[in-house]
């Protein structure tokens, strides 16, 4: 009977190896397809309202965000004829770029002034005809509209802002920066900041590309250290190499196949594959071994080892999936795809090794490592782990409750909260120029508010209305805080000082409905009927207000926002004007909002359904509770962790709870897989739960040490949010060992105390 199943798994092992080899092929020639994908607009909320308005709003006007500063600082001062003349040529020439629709400059912006009778006329602001530099500072810092926008407040530096073809992809976003820089680099400019959306979308980019081959390299050379630590040979690093490297072509040729690209989340794919798979391998290799040195043939060791070790550690895979699965409930999609695309790529991990191992296994000699008695080290160990945890088992469950209590605490103190580039680590050049721009050129966070004239009976050129949206920009400037940089109270405001000879007590929205139709028609005409659409719609209803804030993040900015809206309740009869902050900035905001209860929903549902996966397979209603405690702990220590050092709760640092219990919950598993083997036996439960610690602790020790070194390489990020997502997941993974080994027996012992 024996000869005949090893007949039939003979044969099978040369059409499942056949197989496997030709879909890794398959997988493998469609890797070079794979494509790196850096947008903000993927992590706005999916099927919201605001995002449908924001799309609309959009569509009515321009893109909020499509636009580079370059900020160009002079030791000697702005007001430096040679310095002002590099910049004029310098705009020029940048100008001329392909991709570029215009520049605004403080050598090339002139002041306008409208005539009697309605001629226009404009002075520049710097006349290199008739260069006279203080009266030209002069006249610069008078009108506010420059400061901060064009000029700093401190006068040592001007701004060249660069308005280019909206939504460039990355070949044109990389061709125009670097023109951009050839052409700055001519000029030898004292300092200069080039910050804005595609500039920051190329170093994601560039940066994803840099570190996903960073972290293939460094898991690849882990993976081989620690196969040869733990198995000592030749055989013992070449056969599961094979395996781990299959799984990891298997998922990357997955998403190349399907064109699904790598995001920002994604690029921590490899060190997941690799660790995940490595735990697999460990544990089946483990258990093949332990029976090979009990002297069965390698035909009995497979097979016993396949029953033993495959439930479970497909429990093990499916938990850790399902952790991964509940991102879904995050309604923003690189969430979703990453929580998708890894949690098949462990599943993937899994079949692979459960299908190819077992048949390696059998066509392959039997390792001298075998032979070696290694595991009179780890026995020793183990009991004495064992010995402790029961001659200590009144003590450990009061260590345990003070350590939720205090930590409770902890996670009580956490802050929601993110910024537009608070992924990037703050020493690195293109944040410091992110940086010098919010603090000396208000900002490069776009702020956009939609104004709707909501009263048929009346229109936005109404002395009364442009009066009233006035009001709101004024708050906006002095209470906000927003650099206005385009609307069309803005453009009247500067239209009516041009009435009135460059006079700034003229900066405000006249008093004459005969003057706003004169300043109305100027603007008509203005870049022959261009410039007017992109402030008004076509209907006539609506128009927008567009500058810049500092990224001073969420929870400031949710501040603002309340302030203002309650401004305008106060001081604007809102049902004659709608007013609503829209923008690419204030959707990442309001993605934040509700993640959080997003992600409680996802975690919620995944601890349930390894609740309900423990409860079919055991029937136990106690064994379910016993799975579940040891797993809560590390979650709770996390959050304290984050809460007492000031770590945000924000997109890259919250998803670490769900990816956190799927994989910490695989070594309980594994303990109470064994556990229940051994009281099927007819062992007594002190006795099984010691042959657990002999038999599971070195493979949950290992694979613990393997997964946490895995994500420790996460802290060679030059991303901050990918560096926390490693620094916690490491510190859940040490404490869900110490739960599995101090409080998992203890419930056991508690548990089943009748037996």
């Amino acid at each position: 009977m024996k000869n005949v199943g090893e007949s039939l798994f003979k044969k099978l092992s040369y059409f499942v190896l056949t197989l496997i080899a030709g879909l890794t092929v398959f997988f493998a020639f469609q890797i070079p397809n794979i494509k790196f994908d850096y947008n903000f607009e993927d992590f706005f909320p999916k099927h919201d309202s605001e995002t449908d308005y924001f799309f609309n709003h959009r569509e009515r006007f321009e893109s909020d965000n499509d636009f580079i500063v370059i900020a160009v600082e002079n030791q000697e001062g702005i007001l430096d004829s040679t310095f002002l003349r590099k910049i004029h040529t310098c705009a020029e020439e940048i100008e001329s770029v392909p991709s570029v629709k215009w520049t605004r400059d403080i050598t090339h912006e002139k002041e306008r002034f409208i005539y009697p009778g309605g001629m226009t006329g404009s002075r520049p602001y710097i006349d290199f005809q008739d260069l006279d530099l203080k009266r030209d500072s002069s006249n610069i810092f008078e009108n506010q509209e420059l400061v901060n926008t064009l000029v700093n407040k401190k006068g040592t530096a001007l701004a060249i802002f660069v308005r280019h073809n909206d939504y460039l992809a990355k070949k044109k976003s990389e061709k125009l920066v670097g023109q951009i820089e050839k052409i700055i680099a001519k000029y030898n400019f004292d300092e200069v900041h080039v910050a804005g959306r595609i500039v920051g979308q190329i170093f994601y980019i560039n940066t994803m590309t840099e570190e996903m081959g960073l972290y293939v390299g460094l898991s690849m050379v882990l993976v081989v250290l620690f196969l040869l630590f733990a198995f000592r040979s030749v055989w013992g690093l070449m056969v599961p190499l094979i395996v781990i490297i299959a799984s990891m072509i298997w998922i990357v040729g997955f998403m190349a196949w399907i064109d699904a690209p790598i995001n920002i989340l994604l690029t921590i794919l490899p060190s997941i594959i690799f660790v995940v798979g490595m735990s697999d391998v460990i544990h089946l290799v483990s258990k093949y071994f332990e029976l090979l040195r009990q002297k069965y043939d390698k035909f009995t060791s497979i097979k016993i080892a396949f029953k033993e070790i495959g439930m479970a550690t497909f429990l093990t895979s499916l938990t850790t999936s399902v952790g991964f699965f509940s991102l879904w409930f995050v309604n923003v999609k690189p969430i979703q795809n990453f929580g998708i695309f890894v949690g098949i790529g462990v599943l993937m991990t899994f079949i692979i090794t459960f299908s190819v191992l077992p048949f390696l296994f059998y066509h392959t000699g039997v390792p001298k490592v075998v032979k070696d008695k290694s595991s009179s080290f780890w026995f020793p160990v183990m009991r004495n782990i064992f010995l402790f945890t029961i001659r200590k088992r009144k003590l450990l469950p009061w260590i345990s409750i003070l350590v939720i209590i205090v930590f409770s605490y902890g996670a009580s103190r956490i802050v929601v909260n993110n910024y537009l580039m608070d992924d990037m680590d703050p020493d690195i050049d293109i944040k410091q120029s992110f940086n010098y721009i919010d603090k000396d050129f208000g900002g490069v966070r776009p702020f956009e508010m939609a104004v709707t004239l909501t009263d048929s009976t009346k229109s936005l050129w109404d002395t009364e209305v442009l009066k009233k949206i006035e009001q709101v920009e004024v708050y906006l400037k002095n209470e906000y805080g927003v650099d206005i940089k385009n609307s069309l109270v803005h453009s009247v405001r500067i239209l009516n000082r041009a009435k009135h000879a460059g006079d700034t007590s003229y900066f405000k929205v006249p008093d004459s409905q005969r003057e706003i139709k004169s300043i109305r028609k100027v603007l008509r005409m203005a870049d022959r009927g261009k410039y007017i659409r992109r402030i008004v719609d076509s209907t006539g209803y609506i128009t927008r207000i567009s500058g810049t804030i500092p990224d001073w993040g969420n929870i400031r900015s949710r501040k603002e926002n309340d302030s203002l809206r309650q401004f305008i309740e106060e001081n604007v009869n809102t049902k004659e004007l709608d007013f609503r902050v829209t923008g690419s900035a204030h959707l990442l905001d309001k993605n934040m909002r509700y993640m959080s209860g997003s992600l409680v929903r996802g975690l919620g549902t995944a601890i349930l359904i390894v609740a309900l996966i423990m409860g079919l397979l055991y029937k136990s209603l106690r064994v379910v509770i016993i799975s579940i405690i040891p797993n809560i702990i590390p979650l709770v220590v996390i959050a304290g962790i984050m809460g007492f050092f000031g770590i945000n709760l924000k997109i890259t640092t919250a998803i670490v709870f769900t990816i956190s219990f799927g994989i910490a919950v695989d070594d309980t598993i594994h303990f109470l897989s064994q556990f229940k083997l051994e009281l099927d036996k007819g062992k007594s439960v002190i006795y099984a739960l010691k042959r657990t610690y002999l038999v599971t602790g070195k493979a949950i020790v290992l694979t613990s040490v393997i997964l946490i070194s895995g994500f420790l390489l996460l802290l060679l990020s030059d991303f901050l949010g990918t560096f926390y997502m490693g620094l916690m997941i490491c510190i859940t993974l040490f404490v869900a060992i110490l739960a599995d080994f101090f409080v998992l027996p203890l419930l056991l012992l508690f548990w089943y105390k009748k037996r």
